[in-house]
């Protein structure tokens, strides 16, 4: 099958790049230093699970890749719109896009642009950086994608794509629940960005201090409160299996907008702390913790901010 990475940073370049070496045909969309990189050396994967430099197809655009039966979407949340316009030479009649994005925004989205049919959902549960162009540094020995159609997607794209993921010995789970388990990640993800960046820790110390650990925690409780309004499915469970995770994890665990924080990126904060904060108003949940988060971090959310 023919696979589109739009947006092949650490996460599709880790996937891609396995699936690359396994025969399948893959097209990752970069730009800038890495794109460049990638195309005159290939892509390089520094893993536990051992270490890959693969030859890859790669673009900033496209259109040149000709129509696929699968799109990765990986782009930043900031730049969905672009990214959807970006891929629209890219979707034919049978192409299927499922975003692994952060976020719960990204369905709607894709419907718009696509319909129904042509939109999946996915997650992605992998600690990686580009720790130079051209190379994916793979810290852990975990890297597993879920995904999985919604309600009126055309599955067979999704079958073709788990025989693949098979075949390159990658970790993968089909699902028929994948609404639910986008919010369920939206549910630690956006708690674990919130507090890690606040205070500028990964996780060990924050759960080693009996207040930020309690704050961590109210944050999980309120995203978890949102994300019943809108996805009843969701595990009530999810605090005590999100500390438990966390308690189990490396306690040098970071979030990636802590990651972008650190190197003066753009947040995706309006659309973690951002949209709790939203949606808890729209259905009268407090959210104490997350509008907390959401104004201290806000004047970084472009950057770091001037200062006269």
């Amino acid at each position: 099958m023919k696979i589109m990475i739009m947006g092949a940073g650490a996460v599709g370049g880790y996937f891609g790049a396995r699936l690359a070496a396994s025969g399948e045909d893959v097209t990752f969309i970069a730009r800038g230093a890495h794109l460049d990189a990638m195309r005159t050396n290939g892509l390089r994967i520094e893993s536990p699970n051992g270490d890959l430099t693969v030859p890859v197809k790669a673009t900033d655009d496209p259109a040149e890749a000709g129509t696929a039966d699968l799109i990765l979407f990986l782009v930043k949340l900031y730049d969905t719109d672009i990214g959807i316009e970006a891929i629209r030479p890219a979707v034919g009649e049978h192409t299927v896009v499922a975003s692994f994005q952060n976020g719960v925004s990204a369905r709607e989205a894709l419907t718009a642009a696509f319909g129904a049919r042509r939109t999946a959902g996915g997650t992605a549960y992998i600690a990686a950086d580009v720790r130079e162009p051209g190379v994916i540094r793979h810290s852990a020995a975990f890297a597993r994608l879920v995904f999985g159609p919604y309600e009126d997607t055309d599955r067979a794209p999704l079958d073709a794509f788990a025989k693949a993921m098979e075949k390159a010995g990658a970790s993968y789970e089909l699902v028929d629940d994948i609404s639910r388990r986008v919010w369920e990640k939206f549910v630690f993800l956006s708690a674990f960005s919130a507090i890690t960046s606040l205070t500028r820790l990964p996780i060990g110390p924050i759960l080693a201090d009996p207040l930020s650990r309690e704050l961590f925690t109210d944050a999980i409780s309120e995203s978890l409160a949102v994300a019943k309004v809108h996805e009843p499915t969701v595990s009530q469970d999810l605090i005590e299996a999100n500390l438990n995770m966390v308690s189990n994890a490396s306690p040098r665990m970071r979030s990636s907008m802590l990651d972008d924080l650190t190197r003066g990126k753009r947040l995706e904060l309006p659309f973690l702390s951002g949209k709790v904060v939203e949606l808890g108003a729209a259905a009268g949940i407090p959210t104490p913790v997350h509008r907390a988060a959401y104004a201290a971090l806000s004047p970084w959310r472009d950057g770091p901010p001037s200062i006269p």
